[in-house]
């Protein structure tokens, strides 16, 4: 079949869809935002089909709870939209390292639609995945039916991404613009934290680091630095600005010298016009990327992660407050631990020291310690202690290789907030974590 029998409608896509289906769609920015949007219209003649997402970035008007009949929502991470919708019931989060979240998936369960965004053919008919092959060429493979949104606002990509129009049952035409993460503004205690941990990073160094402020806190202060690479998980908009100037080469890096390796890219346009038709740029299988024995070969790397609450033991729970699922785990085990499996390669997890949080009796916002004796109830443990490397907050820098349970309690509680220290001290012994001499 020629490209132009494959195109259909929008309308025609959503009549594919029959109850009990299982449906895929991209992460990030290769959701498919024209079938994402307009899935919540088939809701009067569906029920329990299955969507099955990451970090959506669509409108979400299917999650609304008058549809829960229609649509059950599966999350390998939830974004805002599914926390949101999470207690209308129909929302289950699928607990997952990144690099293992397709192959483990296929195990429960295939999929009968993959839907995503892509790119036009080229001259060749090849298209490209563009943002994202953290699961998805796996799941097309997998899917017994694949519709494919082709839109010219996306980058064309390399890496583990292309495949021909003849693998492709349906083609959508689309001509949105490529979702986007806004410029996360650094914090004064961003600024502190990204100082600790960028001189920690050495020139030829290779990095792995995610989004917020905290992170582009760390990249504004390597703007001095040499010959990094990358590889990470995601691609983000401060690392265009390091390889525009320079300071990202890949030169001395030990697995694909001189590119910069990905399995996705979410953020603003500057980023998505970096990577267009740039061959320094994989963005490659997630299952590969992301494998802690991938990041073993890499030396000197060096993994950045943040998480919301931390315990005396290195116990860090990065991805919930107490039991109620926030984020996911995503590829913070895979990244901490493969960095550490390098030759110098070095793992560090960063948090503030504080949070301001709602008491429930008064009403009133208190502040509170996220370095704490015990986890919240419930918590769920990102990563656990025996993989904990290096910790950050804006009052040092705690190396918890190797060390002690007590070690570790007062490396730890010499990074908490000073007005915290004589009571961790005190719930410490309470508790049994360690006993006084």
């Amino acid at each position: 079949m020629s490209y132009k029998d494959k195109l259909i409608s929008i309308e025609k896509a959503l009549e594919i869809v029959k109850s009990n289906d299982v449906i895929v769609t991209g992460l990030g920015a290769a959701e498919a935002q024209l079938f994402m949007n307009s899935i919540h219209t088939i809701a009067d003649r569906v029920e329990n089909v299955t969507i099955t997402n990451c970090l959506p970035t669509s409108s979400g008007e299917f999650l609304k709870p008058e549809y829960k009949n229609a649509f059950n929502i599966d999350g390998w991470f939830y974004a805002p939209p599914i926390r949101k919708a999470h207690k209308n019931g129909n929302c289950a989060f699928i607990p997952n390292h990144l690099h293992l979240a397709a192959t483990k998936r296929l195990f429960h369960v295939k999929p009968n639609i993959y839907v995503g965004a892509a790119t036009p053919p080229d001259k060749h008919g090849y298209i490209s995945l563009s943002v994202s092959n953290t699961y998805e060429r796996r799941m097309i493979d997998a899917a017994d039916i694949v519709i494919l949104e082709i839109n010219p606002n996306y980058p064309r990509t390399f890496g583990d991404v292309e495949l021909h129009y003849s693998e492709v049952d349906y083609l959508v035409e689309a001509d949105y613009q490529v979702p986007s993460l806004p410029d996360v503004p650094s914090s004064e205690k961003d600024m502190v934290i990204g100082k600790y941990i960028a001189d920690m990073i050495k020139d030829g160094d290779c990095i792995q680091l995610g989004i917020g402020g905290i992170p582009n806190a760390v990249a504004a202060y390597l703007t001095d630095k040499k010959d990094l690479g990358v590889h990470t998980e995601m691609m983000t908009s401060t690392m265009v600005d390091l390889a525009k100037s320079g300071v990202i080469n890949g030169s001395k890096k030990t697995l694909h010298k001189g590119k910069i390796v990905c399995t996705f890219a979410l953020g603003n346009k500057a980023l998505y016009d970096y990577i267009d038709d740039n061959p320094s740029v994989l963005i490659m299988d997630g299952a590969f990327v992301n494998d802690p024995y991938t990041y073993g070969q890499i030396d000197n790397m060096v993994s950045i992660n943040t998480t919301l609450e931390i315990d005396l033991t290195g116990q860090c729970a990065s991805e919930s407050i107490g039991p109620v699922q926030f984020s996911g785990t995503g590829g913070q085990a895979d990244t901490a631990i493969g960095a550490q499996n390098a030759k110098n390669g070095r793992s560090i997890m960063a948090l503030y020291s504080t949070a301001m949080i709602k008491n429930k009796e008064t009403g009133e916002r208190e502040e509170i310690s996220k370095i704490v004796s015990m986890l919240k109830p419930g918590a769920i443990v990102s990563l656990s202690r025996n993989d904990v490397d290096y910790v950050v907050t804006e009052y040092g820098v705690a190396s918890l290789r190797g060390t002690n349970i007590r070690e570790r309690v007062e490396r730890l509680i010499n990074i908490a907030h000073p007005k915290f220290r004589e009571q961790l001290w005190k719930e410490a012994y309470e508790i049994g974590i360690v006993y006084k001499k």
